[in-house]
């Protein structure tokens, strides 16, 4: 998995539990600037994984500013999925791949001890 897909699947799965996050709280979160955040979203939405919703505030001072809405498409869902199971495959495989050479380790340190036995 690239970078970037990691940083898709942060961002599809942060944009899934809260909607109207704020790109600079994305931002913040991800440890990325808020320009590179917006680069992401854009690219997001450019696959059609994302769809992006303006809400506006009509009273006072306010009336000026707009709030956006993040939405997973299918697509979006889809692809979450789908990077979501490669990142835990690739977990799974280096669990296996540690868990393996802490048993080769556990091996020669139990070899080392028999033969300082030995010696004695």
């Amino acid at each position: 998995m690239t970078l970037q897909e990691q940083a898709h699947l942060r961002i599809l799965k942060m944009i899934s539990d809260e909607p109207q996050i704020s790109q600079r709280a994305l931002a913040d979160r991800l440890g990325i600037s808020v320009g590179k955040a917006n680069y992401l979203i854009k690219a997001l939405a450019g696959k059609g994984l994302i769809k992006l919703e303006n809400l506006q505030h009509t009273q006072g001072v306010k009336a000026k500013l707009k709030k956006v809405t993040y939405l997973l498409t299918p697509k979006g869902i889809m692809e979450r999925i789908s990077l979501t199971r490669n990142y835990l495959a690739r977990m799974e495989e280096e669990y296996e791949a540690l868990k393996a050479e802490v048993a080769v380790l556990d091996r020669e340190e139990a070899s080392k001890l028999i033969a300082g036995r030995n010696y004695k």
